[in-house]
């Protein structure tokens, strides 16, 4: 094995060839030295250094991060490798974004709501009936069958959009009942290779028990996969077509799709998981996790199925700091945007330190106390395959790390990329 000092320069070496020599992804945020966007070039250099101790101590195979501030790009770096073969990551490299799609399909369906297409605490069953009369979950028989009582009310789009609909999330289920029920019922839970479309999934899905009734908890779920499908139904696209012409186009989101064309393939980047202390190439378990580039690429999960890169989700989240609208194009009214930030779950998350909006989870005045979270109003996510962003309205931040792991322990960058990008404020 390599000692770790020559694992690093060798990581320093390939990551200033790729900013020095490589045709970096063209975006809607300029490029722009620290200082002149308020931030301190020595203070984000910290973030050189965790890369490289997060690679040397294999937390991690490899990385790309991006800080904005005030809509431009003031860091944009990659290191480390791509796949178990060594090949290094890059600035155009893309990632498995998974649950950062919620935030996209959200979007897609406050974009519906404003043109007046439905109000969103109608039920669900109004739009796809096999909804209609929800039952919660009494309990589980050693035959797999189940009992179920009435739900108290519907489910209603509202609750989709805020996991509160009772819905569970299959193999994920945090509920080993629920894994057994979904799995008996053949749901796509994540990923698939097969061919099957989000309306034959969400049908399915329709006819399972819920964990409890809709508005009386938080329970992740499938539900952006539901109104994945409801986007589909609402505006007569197909979902990848509908993300393209009304959000994608706009914003200039050109890496970002659910399955990769042919010239884009080579960019995706491997999942990675440790085997005897090296990295290898994630196996296929209950997906296959070269979904994006194979297989019959017709399952559109609203829920989890976009690659995408850093700059591309910084467009996004850019989008909401400015209220709707990038490069003079607005998919959302500054109204709107208010209130899917606002508290949509009550006192469910009270004392925590943050609230679920109808799109993100939002950072409260405790949680923004409490330090290392942004302010007040900070929106985040992330995704199952170790991706994580943040957006802070009162400081105009943004910040971004996309990883490719499973199943991996001691990952520390995500909360060391937060708390060094707010203390390299410098205005």
């Amino acid at each position: 094995m390599k000692p770790i000092l020559n694992l690093c320069t060798i990581y320093c070496c390939l990551f200033l060839f790729q900013i020095s020599g490589y045709a970096q992804q063209e975006s809607l945020l300029p490029k722009m030295r620290p200082e002149a966007a308020g931030m301190s070039s020595s203070r984000l250099a910290y973030l050189d250094t965790m890369a490289l101790e997060a690679l040397a101590q294999k937390q991690v195979p490899g990385m790309v991060a991006l800080v904005a501030r005030n809509g431009k790009i003031v860091y944009h770096k990659a290191f480390g490798a791509a796949n178990a073969a060594g090949e290094p990551l890059d600035l155009n490299s893309i990632f498995r974004i998974a649950s950062q799609t919620k935030a996209i399909t959200s979007t897609a369906v406050m974009m519906l709501w404003e043109r007046g297409k439905f109000q969103l605490d109608d039920p669900i069953s109004k739009y796809i009936p096999e909804f209609k009369d929800a039952q919660v979950l009494d309990s589980l028989l050693p035959d797999g069958s189940y009992t179920t009582k009435p739900a108290a009310r519907p489910i209603t789009i509202r609750h989709l959009l805020t996991h509160t609909s009772g819905i569970g999330y299959g193999a994920i289920d945090g509920d080993p009942r629920f894994k057994k029920i979904y799995k008996k019922a053949g749901i796509t839970d994540l990923f698939t290779t097969e061919k099957i479309t989000i309306e034959e999934s969400v049908k399915k899905l329709a006819k399972l028990p819920l964990h409890h009734n809709p508005g009386e908890n938080f329970t992740y779920s499938e539900g952006l996969d539901v109104l994945g499908y409801f986007i589909e139904i609402i505006s007569g696209k197909p979902l990848d077509e509908f993300f393209r012409t009304e959000i994608f186009e706009p914003l200039k989101m050109n890496n970002t799709f659910f399955y990769l064309p042919k010239e884009k393939r080579d960019l995706l980047v491997s999942v990675q998981t440790k085997k005897e202390g090296d990295w290898i190439d994630f196996p296929t378990t209950f997906y296959d996790p070269d979904y994006p580039k194979k297989g019959k690429m017709t399952f559109f999960s609203g829920g989890t199925g976009l690659s995408s890169t850093p700059v591309d989700y910084a467009q996004f989240l850019q989008t909401y700091l400015n209220k709707g609208i990038l490069n003079g194009n607005r998919i959302l009214s500054r109204t709107t945007v208010d209130f899917i930030l606002k508290n949509q779950i009550g006192d469910i998350w009270k004392g925590n330190g943050s609230h679920h909006g109808l799109a993100f989870s939002v950072v409260d005045d405790l949680g923004a106390a409490k330090g290392g979270n942004g302010s007040a109003g900070t929106f985040e996510w992330g995704g199952y395959f170790n991706t994580q962003y943040f957006a802070d309205p009162e400081e105009q931040l943004i910040g971004i790390i996309m990883k490719q792991t499973q199943q991996v322990g001691g990952d520390e960058t995500s909360w060391k990329l937060r708390n060094i990008v707010f203390a390299a404020i410098a205005d």
